[in-house]
């Protein structure tokens, strides 16, 4: 799989040669939310020009939304698309915002950002995040009752960053650093009793696990990248391909030398080669482990993919191993010629390998759909409302931008 997902980059280089002058996107006859906005407090209308200077585009949405433990909080996400070269020989660079908090002490401070230079040259890559929640989980592997579920309380701080360097029109190398750091690891579920009463005892699983401990991962990353796509928060037609291996060791602090490697791959297949929006977006990751030594709460788990995007229709950490195997398509349409309303229907599928054999042994589906609605036409940034569900869960999760 590990060689396939190498030399893929290069034959599909070899058979498609990069045209050197991406189109910018014509916005002309789209309209958003940014256009009605402007016409009901009677605004100037903003001129349509292809080679504008204006470089940055704000999307911002305020929604109030489930946490992980249970609750709502109040939750603003906030984007800004950018170019930090000439429109057609750099993609969109994002910066996203999204603080979430409520009235119980429970609040996070996420900031990721993807930024291309000139030219592509380099693209430098971050994922800052403060949070303070609890999150339920239910073991490795799968199989168990939704009910069988364990409260876990901890506050988060994590730290990603990387550069990557363009070797290729298409295809980027580069090194970084990872650290993931769980402050003060305790059960907060009052109706845990007996011989379970800890998570190391509920999990069967012994790093990581001990309670009103910290739980300490740092340690650097190699990261190769292979994407043809110019926007991220709205793809085009195009592939994606990323491989990180990460390394986390006892000289960088560590508790524990342990390695991972995270494989992901998106395909989009546009049907139309004109006119409204009509195409298939298909997404698959490969996360595991590979050495003993991985605390708990690092194992691969869904919806903690580095975006947090997968598992849509399944309840996050839901299912967790020392491996997660994850596969998920889409179908993206316009409703309107005009590009402000769309749809989508989507599909996914993951195992998390058992605790006693590694094996794949359970497939957990889940399906849904969703409303789209055009923000801000300049950046094709979407305001996105999925309703998913799987057995025993289903949930409406709103954000900005495609899920992947």
């Amino acid at each position: 799989m590990l060689l396939i997902f190498f030399l893929l980059p290069f034959l599909l280089e070899a058979q498609n040669p990069m045209d050197k002058s991406h189109t910018n996107i014509d916005t002309t006859g789209q309209r958003d939310l940014i256009d009605i906005g402007r016409e009901l407090f009677k605004s100037k209308p903003r001129p349509i020009l292809l080679d504008e200077k204006k470089k940055i585009y704000f999307s911002f949405l305020p929604v109030s939304t489930s946490i992980p433990g249970g609750g709502t909080a109040l939750l603003t996400s906030t984007t800004a698309g950018f170019y930090l070269g000439e429109r057609n020989s750099t993609y969109l660079s994002s910066i996203s915002f999204t603080p979430y908090f409520n009235l119980k002490g429970r609040f996070g401070i996420p900031v990721r950002s993807s930024i291309w230079l000139n030219n592509n040259s380099w693209n430098i890559q971050g994922d800052t995040r403060l949070l303070v929640y609890p999150q339920y989980t239910w073991g490795l592997g799968g199989g168990q009752p939704e009910s069988d579920k364990f409260l876990v309380n901890y506050d988060y701080i994590r730290f990603y960053e990387s550069a990557l360097k363009r070797l290729t029109p298409y295809f980027f190398i580069g090194a970084g650093y990872e650290l993931d750091y769980y402050l003060d690891i305790e059960n907060s579920d009052n109706n845990i009793t007996g011989n379970n009463n800890s998570i190391a005892n509920f999990t069967h699983y012994k790093f990581g696990t001990s309670t009103d401990k910290n739980s300490l991962s740092s340690g650097p990353i190699i990261n190769l990248l292979y994407d043809t796509r110019k926007n991220s928060l709205n793809p085009l037609p195009g592939i994606y391909a990323n491989l990180v291996y990460h390394f986390s060791a006892v000289a960088f602090g560590s508790n524990n030398n342990w390695q991972s490697l995270y494989a992901d791959f998106r395909k989009y297949v546009s049907l139309t080669n004109s006119g409204p929006k009509n195409e298939l977006a298909f997404w698959t990751y490969y996360w595991t482990t590979l050495t003993t030594g991985a605390p708990y709460l690092d194992l691969p788990t869904i919806g903690m993919d580095p975006y947090n995007r997968s598992g849509r229709g399944i309840q996050q950490n839901r299912f967790r191993g020392k491996r997660l195997i994850y596969f998920e398509s889409e179908y993206r349409r316009d409703i309107t010629r005009n590009g402000l309303l769309g749809f989508v229907v989507f599909a996914n599928i993951n195992s998390a390998s058992q605790l006693i054999n590694n094996r794949f042994e359970y497939w957990n589906p889940a399906a849904g759909t969703g409303l789209r609605v055009k923000f801000n036409k300049k950046s094709d940034t979407n305001i996105c409302i999925d309703y998913g569900f799987s057995k025993d869960f289903s949930s409406v999760v709103l954000g900005l931008g495609e899920a992947f």
